[in-house]
């Protein structure tokens, strides 16, 4: 068990599940587009940090179609595992993938919440994993279906977070200069109002 109750990016390992338009579709939890955002915020927050990034697939060419473009786009070097059920945990290459990370703390995100998500977290947290879910980049059917998941997976030993408490987590400190144009960039396409602050900021300290 880690001393420090804050995450570090040696630490962890990200987790997309079913990321795809076909069952965005049916997400009805949040704003369609916000929650890709927040997904895409999420997968660049990874790769900033040098974490690494499982992503898994289902029914791509029957109902949900492949990852989403924009998260292709971040992730040029990871392809995404195929698999038919609904669980990853019970998939041998998916489960396999997680575990050759190395990483004993899993940040998961993905649709939908009821099913594809809480099922492979139950059963990472029932092996000894430490788990958090990205409640901002995951997506239910409803509002009421969603948060009652996310309730079971807390109840079970899970963390909640959102894309930008993790974001933040792994930068900590804004003078950490090796990573700060990349996570103030992600912050700025992504963060709403915060983003914009950030902008603003820049242009008052250094006008141009």
């Amino acid at each position: 068990m880690p001393t420090s109750p804050l995450l570090t990016p040696a630490d962890c390992a990200v987790l997309l599940v079913d990321e795809q338009a076909g069952l965005a579709f049916a997400a009805g939890s949040q704003d369609r587009q916000v929650l890709r955002s927040n997904a895409v915020a999420l997968a660049r927050t990874a790769v900033a940090f040098h974490i690494p990034v499982v992503v898994s697939t289902s029914a791509s060419k029957v109902y949900s179609g492949p990852l989403m473009p924009p998260l292709r786009a971040v992730l040029l070097d990871v392809a995404p595992i195929e698999r038919r059920s609904m669980n990853l945990w019970e998939d041998e290459a998916a489960r396999n993938a997680v575990r050759a990370t190395g990483r004993n703390t899993l940040v998961v995100a993905g649709l939908l919440t009821e099913a594809c998500v809480s099922f492979p977290v139950l059963s990472a947290l029932a092996d000894g994993y430490r788990v958090f879910v990205v409640t901002d980049a995951c997506g239910g059917l409803t509002v009421a279906s969603h948060e009652a998941a996310l309730r079971r997976l807390e109840q079970a030993g899970a963390v909640l977070t959102s894309w930008l408490q993790f974001l933040l987590e792994m930068q900590r400190d804004w003078t950490r200069h090796d990573t700060y144009e990349a996570a103030r960039s992600i912050v700025v396409d992504h963060g709403g109002g915060y983003g914009i602050g950030l902008d603003y900021a820049r242009d008052m300290i250094k006008p141009t």
